[in-house]
């Protein structure tokens, strides 16, 4: 599976954006989707994840701004980010969760100015 991440931008702090992760195959019997993100010098990390039936879960500094959501149609997952804030600035990757590392794409930049 290819997983090609957009919609990342230079945004303000209080903005909001909307990613978007297409899958090249079908995500229907992936059972977990997630999003993870990486800053320069850091690990990547995990910031929400979504199971095939819906059910989600968020890394703390995320909760309450961000919402994942999957259409398993489509083939795609989605990361609605509101409240932005500078510490949210990082690359935005999806892969299944737990992680296979062959699925990595480039992710998408995601830039909040103060």
């Amino acid at each position: 599976v290819q997983l090609q991440a957009s919609g990342g931008g230079l945004v303000q702090a209080g903005g909001s954006l909307r990613l978007s992760c297409a899958a090249s195959g079908s995500i229907d019997s992936i059972y977990v989707m997630a999003w993870y993100r990486q800053t320069p010098g850091k690990e990547r990390e995990l910031v929400a994840r979504i199971q095939r039936g819906g059910s989600t879960n968020y890394a703390n500094p995320v909760k309450g701004r961000f919402t994942i959501s999957r259409d398993n149609v489509k083939d795609t997952v989605y990361l609605q980010m509101n409240s932005l804030r500078p510490e949210d600035t990082a690359v935005y990757y999806c892969n299944r969760y737990p992680i296979v590392a062959t699925w990595w794409g480039q992710g998408t930049l995601v830039t909040v100015s103060s």
